[in-house]
């Protein structure tokens, strides 16, 4: 249990959320007891040497990008960053084109006469350095373009879609489809963000660094609520799943999960990217090899495959919320009644059942805990 019994704020968990929130309250001079689930924090951005020494990370990629000049110099205090940016390849049709869509990946797919006319209608249609949804492009009025869209959606998006929600693209909520647009440019690069990179020595060595400061107290492996009739505190900050925190009275919201099957391999490169995508019939989604992430040098390498699987409490960890209108409405009741506890926080892609991006929970986290000092 915690070297005190008193406490200005309790964190629960240590993700992204619970770790930028701990390190501002404590800076304020504040005493923060965190408490993590888990025998790690990090969240699911953890990162670790496995036994060949390749740098992996633990829950998949994760690939850090912002536009925001705050968040990047805030986490810039605690790393160094080497230059990254990130490009994906999907395994289409036996060959592997760019992703997202772009320009180039017309070429790869299709002939060269076919492909031109569509890059002269997408550029007349949507315009040169623009981007449209799958969805949107499918509704065109343009014969030819919803041909193309049609072609996309069944060779790149439908499998996909279906492996990783469980759902067709068009139940999901748009804003999750449009985060793999058609892009009318030749950027290969799967990120725009003005700021990209990785923390030189891996996330979790940041978030030690994070931390380390003396008015924090971490607890791993331990569940919060065997410790709560033994502590003291003004108030409480939940980054764990909402429905959980009140015990389910609405009913469990839906996530999915991931399988992470890793492969140490004694060789030294086994694939051309980070990350191939493979839309296909293959039960995974994708397979990365992190030495491409890391840049280290090393006779052999570590690949690993995903595989999105329903989730099930007890059984394996929410990943993902379920971004579906019926989930939204749900979330809302909960909702509903964290607003009415004037002690408790709740923040994070779990707590807020919401798709963040980590440099977007960054912020969220920064936001609120200036709002908890004032």
């Amino acid at each position: 249990m915690g070297k005190h019994n008193s406490y200005d704020f309790l964190i629960v968990g240590l993700g992204f959320a619970g770790i930028v929130m701990a390190e501002q309250l404590a800076k304020a001079g504040k005493k923060v007891l965190a408490i993590e689930a888990r025998g790690h924090f990090g969240g699911n951005s953890h990162d670790r040497f496995d036994e060949s020494g390749i740098l992996i990370h633990q829950y998949g990629p994760h690939i850090f990008h912002t536009n925001s000049q705050r968040v990047w110099e805030y986490l810039s205090q605690f790393t160094d960053w080497l230059p990254y940016e990130h490009r994906v390849l999907a395994q289409v049709a036996g060959r592997q084109i760019t992703l997202p869509v772009n320009l180039n990946t017309l070429y790869q797919l299709f002939p060269a006469a076919q492909a031109q006319a569509y890059e002269r209608k997408l550029t007349e249609t949507v315009g040169l350095a623009r981007s449209i949804s799958i969805i949107e492009l499918r509704g065109n009025s343009d014969a030819d373009l919803r041909k193309l869209a049609d072609d996309l959606y069944e060779k790149i998006y439908l499998n996909y879609s279906y492996k990783q929600w469980g759902l067709p693209p068009a139940e999901l909520d748009p804003q999750v489809v449009g985060r793999v647009p058609i892009r009318v440019d030749r950027d290969d690069r799967y990120f725009r963000d003005a700021f990209q990179g990785r923390p030189n020595l891996g996330y979790t060595k940041m978030f030690e660094r994070m931390l380390a400061h003396q008015n924090i107290e971490v607890v791993l492996n331990q569940d919060y609520k065997a410790m709560l009739s033994r502590l003291a505190y003004k108030k409480l900050v939940f980054t764990g799943p909402i429905d959980e925190y009140f015990n389910y009275k609405y009913g469990r919201l839906p996530y999915r999960s991931l399988r992470f099957e890793f492969s140490p391999l004694d060789r030294e490169w086994y694939q051309g990217s980070a990350v191939i995508n493979y839309p296909g019939n293959e039960l995974f989604t994708r397979i990365t090899e992190f030495k491409h992430l890391t840049g280290q040098q090393n006779p052999r390498t570590t690949i690993l495959h995903e595989y999105p699987t329903g989730y099930i409490h007890g059984q394996n960890s929410p990943c993902y919320p379920i971004p579906k209108k019926e989930n939204s409405k749900l979330y809302l009741k909960y909702k509903n009644e964290a607003d009415k506890l004037k002690d408790v926080i709740f923040i994070g892609r779990l707590a807020e059942y919401r798709y963040y991006n980590m440099d977007e929970v960054v912020e969220r986290a920064l936001q609120a805990s200036a709002k908890l000092i004032r």
